[in-house]
């Protein structure tokens, strides 16, 4: 990994980092607003430009998983070892993206207040501990990251909302990642029945604070649209739209949404919605 001075520099280089093991201790080690670093500087004003070897490079990943369509992601039962095994496997590859989508949202975009980067080196760390504790798990069942077919449906929405903060923002956190919020306690209840609880408590962890991850989504993209003058309520469809989101389906977990900042009208419309 390159040796930056630039805190957001910093945050970039663990991304290109290919190998997880390296990227997750990386991450783990991020500074934070509470123990800022000495030595790494946070110049919110800096732009930075990729080389043209770093824009092959972006995000940093082995070369297993293989990513293939969701489509083409075969669904397995988690009440066989195998089927619970590649059940974690998409999580944990679904945490190690977020780890990634954390990183980009600190080195892209400059110009944000001071708590904005602060906000997400902490999602940051908070993810990469996520996929610590998945793919030790995956381990002690015989298995591990890489060992089953993925797809990149959050990566994909990352590139999709490069060139606008809030539109990032907007389908990121508070859409895709939203999205853990509903299929977590669902997931935990088969793999309760399924009897392994050390994976239950695993999303425990993980469902506390993607809720906290979801409300900075929502803190910035609500900040974002009073900056430039705009209703979130009724930019948000036009964002699905022309960005061609995926389509929410309920059941949503209103209690979770609600701690994470949704609104009940926007929870509404997410019912609404054909």
């Amino acid at each position: 990994m390159v040796a930056a001075t630039s805190l957001r520099q910093h945050a970039l280089a663990i991304l290109l980092e290919p190998d997880p093991q390296a990227k997750a201790q990386a991450a783990l080690a991020l500074p934070t607003a509470q123990a800022p670093s000495p030595t790494l500087v946070l110049d919110r004003g800096e732009t930075i430009a990729l080389t043209d070897d770093q824009l092959g490079l972006i995000p940093g990943r082995p070369s297993k998983p293989a990513l293939v369509s969701a489509t083409q992601v075969p669904t397995r039962s988690p009440f066989t070892l195998e089927g619970r095994a590649a059940l974690l496997h998409a999580i944990c590859h679904i945490e190690f993206n977020a780890i990634n989508l954390a990183l980009d949202a600190v080195w892209r975009f400059a110009n944000m207040p001071d708590a904005f980067y602060w906000d997400w080196l902490q999602v940051a760390q908070e993810e990469a501990l996520h996929f610590n504790l998945l793919r030790s798990h995956l381990q002690s069942m015989g298995h591990d990251y890489g060992d089953f077919e993925a797809h990149d449906g959050l990566w994909t929405m990352c590139e999709k909302t490069s060139g606008d903060i809030l539109a990032r923002m907007a389908l990121v956190p508070r859409t895709l990642e939203a999205r853990g919020l509903d299929a977590t306690p669902l997931i935990q209840n088969k793999l309760t029945r399924a009897g392994d609880l050390r994976a239950v408590d695993i999303l425990d962890v993980i469902l506390r604070d993607e809720v906290g991850h979801v409300a900075i989504g929502n803190r910035w993209y609500h900040h974002l649209c009073a900056e430039r003058g705009l209703d979130g309520k009724v930019l948000y469809p036009s964002l699905i739209k022309q960005y061609e989101a995926p389509r929410l389906k309920p059941p949503f977990n209103e209690a979770a949404r609600k701690a994470a900042g949704f609104t009940d009208d926007e929870i509404a419309f997410l019912l609404d919605v054909d």
